[in-house]
């Protein structure tokens, strides 16, 4: 009934609503990034330095040079590790067993030739006109590396989509555990538990974040760990206070006189009682835990390059706020902002839908 109600007035909440769905949006965009992104390469990582830091809609035409050893490739997964070589011409020369090229940028009157056998098959001009040759589109343009920004941009929604779930699952696990054991028993228990939240309370929470990532070492599962580590304080203190609650109630105290062993009465009868919490503060250790990629990101220590991440494309292009071109450094800006604000929103109704006080 209480759920029925909770969910009722949620429904009410159209920013929340609103917010719900941009999240299922972009968990949908993370998970099938690599069909949607224009550049389909690993990483998003097909490089044009010729074509660096373009504007919105840039186009041009590209010389493809197909690959001949092919390497097992998982799209969905990690794209496609098998690219052909992309090259910006602006001129092309054909003669009788292959073609010249001039790059695009290229100011001298320098043309790269290339043989026919270079290309699969029996290529000749009219086979390399209509599959060889393309005109390619950059629709938010390139960046500092002449890599296409939307594809970097929608690849690099996975980074910020997992972090959030690898960080609130590990928050969850160890706040749980440690705040219902400190919250049931009590005790000595309950002081040394304590005593561990308090001390890491204290402790900065960027700082061990960074401390943790650097004993750990730089790299992308690391990150995920440290963020998830620093998480469970607000967790173990939230179930410890809730179980003291719940446990001096008499539908508890029976069960214990009816002789129910500690772990039943904890796994069925406290911790269902604490879902609707955990729900409210799991909303905001999400929101949290991408503000703190991306500053690691930012400060270099959190998802390594080639990986995209948005934070990463800041730090890669703040620069240029001062250079004329703010969209490299805005658009993944207002990425972090929007998906951040987005679970703020979330967590912000929740809490009141589900705050009993209130109703």
């Amino acid at each position: 009934m209480e759920f029925k109600r909770a969910l009722y007035q949620f429904k009410q909440d159209s920013w929340a609503i609103g917010s719900l769905l941009f999240i299922i949006i972009v968990t949908l965009i993370a998970i099938f990034a690599y069909f949607l992104a224009p550049d389909k390469t690993a990483y998003g990582n097909q490089m044009h330095l010729s074509i660096h830091s373009q504007p919105p809609g840039f186009s041009c035409e590209m010389l493809i040079i197909p690959q001949k050893k092919r390497k097992k490739s998982y799209l969905f997964l990690s794209g496609n590790n098998n690219p052909n070589e992309e090259i910006p011409v602006q001129d092309i020369k054909w003669f009788k067993d292959g073609l010249a090229y001039k790059r695009y940028g290229n100011a001298t009157d320098y043309y790269e030739k290339i043989f026919f056998s270079s290309f699969l098959g029996d290529a000749n001009k009219s086979v390399i006109k209509s599959n060889y040759l393309i005109k390619k589109q950059f629709i938010l343009g390139t960046d500092k590396y002449g890599r296409d920004l939307l594809s970097r941009l929608l690849i690099g929604s996975r980074i910020s989509i997992s972090i959030g779930f690898v960080a609130v699952f590990i928050s969850l696990v160890l706040g749980v555990f440690l705040g219902a054991i400190a919250g049931y028993f009590g005790g000595w228990i309950d002081r040394v538990i304590m005593w561990l939240i308090n001390i890491t309370w204290s402790i900065p929470t960027l700082l061990m974040v960074i401390a943790i990532t650097l004993a750990l070492g730089r790299g992308f599962w690391q990150v995920f760990v440290a963020v998830g580590l620093t998480m469970w304080v607000e967790v173990a203190r939230l179930v410890r206070g809730q179980v003291k609650s719940v446990k001096e109630q008499l539908y508890i105290q029976a069960g214990a006189a009816l002789g129910f062993s500690h772990v039943r009465i904890l796994s069925q009868h406290i911790l269902p009682m604490l879902i609707a919490p955990l729900i409210v503060i799991s909303a905001a250790n999400f929101a949290s835990a991408i503000l703190m990629e991306s500053g690691l990101s930012f400060l270099g220590i959190g998802a390594q390059p080639p990986i995209p991440s948005w934070g990463g494309m800041v730090k890669d292009h703040f620069r240029y706020l001062l250079l004329g071109k703010p969209y490299l450094a805005v658009l993944p800006g207002l990425a972090i902002m929007s998906l951040v604000l987005a679970f703020m929103i979330l967590g912000s109704s929740l809490r009141d839908a589900f705050d009993v006080n209130a109703k």
